[in-house]
């Protein structure tokens, strides 16, 4: 009984029982206060909140990522968080809606940082996985993509950024076909499907038997399967591209 009136001799005097703050405040009220103290500061950007959240994830998997600890790497409060996102769930979507900007914006730059379109495939995929620099930080991420699985909006945003993937990856063997680095007839969208489950597969592979890095292990899968369409007369290190 949160509220009772206990009577005395010397009369009614009133006193206060409180439950354990579990009971009655629950964190996300401590948060919405917070917001309103705090206010919006306005020096740090969504997308920089967005790169601390993927790096949080990284780490700590879905059990450890919290508004407060992302809030945390940023110098903010949790609860300016929830003022730009809502809520934890917020804050995934809006990961995920960025993950399918970033996925067109890094075939643009990737094709011309490249004087190949192999060697653009090459680092289109190895950036793919980048945030994945450990067998654990591979677990966390690969956890995250089982709730992409099973969150209609998550997954709206998760498939979107696969479909991108394979435009991208099309669209550089396409390109490799036409300046000769592939050969002519290659049927570059069955390739296609090839490479991206090499960069789905991939990872686990390497999470297990350890051997190397993930670019690497990337890198050393896709040279084999695509050595296979390059002209007989030429004979390119395509791992070194």
């Amino acid at each position: 009984m949160p509220w009772s009136f206990i009577d005395t001799r010397s009369g009614l005097r009133q006193r206060l029982r409180v439950r354990a703050a579990g009971d009655l405040i629950n964190e996300q009220s401590f948060i919405y206060l917070e917001a309103l103290v705090a206010g919006r500061p306005r020096g740090v950007e969504d997308s920089v909140i967005l790169r601390a959240a993927a790096d949080v994830m990284g780490r700590v998997g879905p059990a450890g990522l919290t508004l407060a600890a992302v809030a945390g790497e940023v110098g903010l409060v949790a609860g300016t968080l929830v003022q730009r996102f809502g809520s934890k769930h917020g804050l995934l979507v809006a990961l995920a809606e960025q993950s399918v900007r970033d996925a067109d914006a890094r075939y643009e730059r990737v094709r011309t940082e490249q004087a190949s379109a192999l060697a653009a495939l090459m680092t289109l995929a190895a950036e793919s996985t980048a945030p994945m620099t450990t067998p654990k930080t591979f677990a966390n991420h690969l956890a995250f993509l089982c709730m992409d699985l099973t969150d209609p909006q998550l997954h709206e945003h998760a498939l979107a950024v696969h479909q991108a993937q394979g435009r991208a990856i099309e669209a550089l063997l396409t390109a490799a076909v036409s300046s000769g680095e592939l050969r002519a007839g290659t049927d570059t969208a069955a390739l296609t499907g090839s490479v991206q489950a090499i960069i789905a597969g991939a990872g686990l592979t390497w999470a297990l038997d350890r051997q190397g890095t993930l670019p690497q292990r990337l890198r050393q899968e896709i040279s084999t399967l695509v050595s296979a369409h390059v002209p007989s007369s030429d004979n390119p290190d395509l791992e070194e591209s």
